[in-house]
């Protein structure tokens, strides 16, 4: 029996693993439900949820093709061995995966039992992820030829007459509701209808609108929880992406397609490019990039601020308004979800750990290895990105300039002039709203803006440190891609993570 071990990976399209398996003999589609896995502090509710319902859709199209998916619940090896015993295996096919640390211990146990057992462990590349990468010299060029590979079909697969097995609930384990109540729906249909509506018809405004927390929440491609779990893969992405890209070019517009499609598909290789990262340095998960920055912020949080931030009652409106749109929707668009990070780590002084572990609860598009590479970015850590700390009071005037988004979010605010709104305290009746129905701010934003800028600074001084940041660069850094591609655009200074 080939067992083809599902993992961030919950479709038949292009799967590799999936039809390579099928052509060594008969299949048996699996996914293991780990409840030691579901019990870490980065998983959530919404994580499970969405999972869950894309389950159900991979389950309805391997049936589709001849065997349903079956579900077990366990630790992995346990189930693995459990599979050998009664019905031999005989291969195991995954795709590679780029998760956090549990998972890459996970992997290590699965690896050292296939080669107690004798079974060889097949693993594919899913995306532009390269394991064991000795330099990033040649790596977009590569991105490019591994994108541009036919999409593999789904293949026949025959029954195996094994029972399938309870798709289980979040409640059975033991997840506690987390209040999404707008987060998007998982399944492959959800995934093709949202790439289809993108490139279509909600892209057209993406490359202006991406900024906004409220306009882009329709103007970005909403396609990363898709690709974090994998109900689309990237190439299917990139080739759509790049298909419509000729068609707008045959039709000579000049409407805002050609634009927004050129930064989108940049983006889709950024969004491997920071996976990358974690690939090569696991370790960034825990610890700062560049170890110069250790011990400048303490490691055990303020529990106050922590909470305040969490909850989104820093009494910085556009802060807060963020942190509840994110608390209900699962998602927030790119420039926001770095001024929260930047907001936790500079102005409030938070070791980046503790927020960003609730910002990856709070992610229904979680990705391990972009979130914690974009965490450090954003704190500061990384010892080769230009320190950007933002003033949220700007960016709320900016990118909510009627503020509507902070009015929806922050009702408390609704006796504050509009002229106020991200200011309140200089308002004439703030003494009625602030510490009664809204929080006074938790600090001077603008003086902890100022302390946390030199206190970064202050450890880029000296040889030692400039040493340390040449390495990350030589290892971590992008390399600019050749100028005859056309196909990406160039990086923006902020990276749309979330699409």
């Amino acid at each position: 029996m080939q067992v083809v071990w599902f993992k961030r990976d919950l479709r038949v399209q292009d799967h590799r693993a999936l039809a390579y398996a099928a052509q060594r003999g008969q299949v048996l589609p699996l996914f293991v439900v780990e409840p030691d896995y579901w019990r870490l502090e980065d998983v959530s509710y919404r994580h499970w949820d969405f999972v869950a319902e894309t389950l159900v859709s991979l389950r309805d199209s391997l049936a589709a093709l001849g065997q349903p998916l079956v579900t077990r619940v366990g630790d992995a090896v346990d189930v693995l061995e459990r599979l050998r015993r009664t019905v031999g295996v005989d291969g195991l096919w995954s795709h590679e995966e780029t998760g956090n640390g549990w998972t890459y211990a996970r992997d290590k146990q699965v690896g050292a039992w296939c080669r107690a057992h004798g079974v060889p462990w097949n693993e594919i590349p899913q995306h532009g992820v390269q394991r064991r990468l000795a330099s990033r010299n040649g790596w977009a060029a590569q991105w490019d030829r591994f994108m541009a590979e036919p999409i593999v079909k789904a293949p026949v697969l025959k029954p195996t007459g094994i029972e399938v097995g309870p798709i289980p609930s979040a409640m059975d384990l033991n997840l506690v509701p987390d209040g999404a109540r707008d987060r998007q729906i998982g399944g492959r249909a959800a995934a093709e209808g949202v790439l289809s509506s993108f490139l279509t018809e909600r892209g057209q405004t993406y490359r202006r609108a991406m900024s906004s927390p409220l306009a882009g929440a329709r103007a970005c491609s909403r396609l990363s929880p898709h690709l974090a779990w994998g109900s689309l893969s990237m190439r299917e992405a990139a080739q759509a992406t790049w298909a419509r890209q000729r068609e707008v070019k045959a039709l000579g517009a000049r409407d805002g397609w050609s634009g927004a499609l050129s930064s989108f598909s940049g983006r889709l290789h950024w969004h491997c490019h920071f996976i990358q990262k974690l690939e090569d340095a696991p370790r960034i998960e825990f610890e700062n990039l560049h170890r110069g920055y250790d011990g400048i912020r303490a490691s055990a949080p303020d529990a106050e601020r922590l909470a305040a931030w969490a909850r989104g009652e820093t009494g910085l409106p556009f802060v807060d308004a963020c942190m509840r749109s994110l608390r209900a929707t699962g998602w927030l668009n790119f420039r926001m979800r770095a001024m929260v990070m930047a907001v936790a780590s500079y102005h409030l002084w938070l070791h980046w750990r503790a927020p960003g572990l609730e910002l990856a609860r709070l992610f229904t598009d979680y990705e391990p290895g972009i979130h914690w590479s974009q965490v450090q970015m954003q704190s500061g850590t990384t010892g080769i990105n230009t320190v950007r700390i933002y003033n949220p009071v700007k960016q709320g005037m900016d990118q909510d300039p009627t503020g509507d988004f902070t009015r929806r979010w922050v009702p408390e605010l609704a006796k504050i002039e509009d002229q106020f709104l991200q200011e309140p305290w200089k308002a004439e009746n703030a003494g009625a709203v602030l510490g009664r129905a809204y929080p006074m701010p938790i600090v001077d934003h603008l003086s902890a803006a100022r302390d946390a800028r030199e206190r970064i600074w202050a450890v880029r001084k000296g040889d030692a440190f400039r040493r340390e940041a040449q390495g990350i660069v030589a290892k971590h850094a992008s390399r600019k891609a050749p100028r005859r591609r056309s196909r990406k655009s160039a990086p923006s200074k902020q990276l749309d993570l979330p699409f």
